[in-house]
């Protein structure tokens, strides 16, 4: 769903070249949670961006299905972006003066009303059907990340990215979204995670860890369900209160 061959990035720091990303081929498919893994500064959030439309390359071709977007322009760029691919931040970037159903309508390309039914649809699903007319300040953490989730699916984009979602959950909060995710790519949608938390990479079904702007390891990981992966939390509380 998703392609990178040969990308390169770099930028000029007090007249230093710093390259941030150098040769990097990567496959995001369809029906995968796909993890960025890497330190701070390894170039993880700078090859999302270029995933998504957001920061062009400085080298190597971007395929999103089979369009390569190297010759497309800031409006088709836009057009693409907006139809096929949706994106969560560990910030939630919700508009604090709109209700949670207006922040999922508002990048909805087409008609108000369809919008609106589909925006509620939405939050029903990630379980938030009665918090449709609150504002995101009288929402919590985990909230409001259901709410980005909800707004990154406005347009039924195959492809879901998120830069570091869980960074601002709590655990209970954490396994609801993972499970979220688990169900997009159980539809066959393709989802890349960027993230420094070890219960994302390790739920995710492949992992590809960046250093120094290259990959130095690929891992293939069996897929972890959210069910299980909350099951193995609840277990090990489980244990932690008995040894109390």
């Amino acid at each position: 769903m998703l392609r990178a061959e040969g990308v390169g990035k770099s930028y000029t720091l007090r007249g230093r070249r710093v390259d941030v990303l150098r040769e990097v081929d990567l496959a995001v498919r369809g029906g995968e949670v796909t993890a960025l893994v890497g330190h701070s500064g390894s170039g993880k959030t700078t090859l999302l961006h270029i995933l998504g439309l957001l920061t062009p390359p400085d080298s190597g071709r971007v395929y999103v299905g089979d369009t390569d977007v190297s010759g497309l322009g800031d409006g088709a760029l836009a057009d693409l972006r907006r139809s096929r691919l949706g994106f969560v931040f560990q910030s939630y970037n919700l508009l604090p003066q709109h209700s949670a159903l207006r922040n999922v309508v508002l990048p909805y390309v087409g008609r108000r009303a369809e919008g609106e039914a589909r925006a509620r649809t939405l939050l029903e699903r990630v379980g938030l059907a009665e918090r449709a007319d609150h504002l995101p300040g009288e929402l919590s953490g985990g909230e409001q990340q259901r709410v980005a989730l909800a707004r990154a699916l406005v347009n039924d984009p195959p492809a879901v990215l998120a830069d570091e979602p869980t960074g601002n959950l709590d655990s209970e909060s954490e396994d609801v979204l993972l499970g979220l995710f688990r169900e997009l790519a159980d539809e066959g949608r393709a989802v890349l995670l960027v993230t420094h938390n070890p219960a994302v990479s390790d739920f995710a079904d492949v992992v590809h860890r960046l250093e120094k702007g290259a990959f130095t390891q690929v891992a293939a990981e069996p897929s972890v369900t959210a069910e299980k992966a909350t099951g193995e939390r609840a277990r090990a509380n489980t244990r932690t209160e008995s040894a109390e």
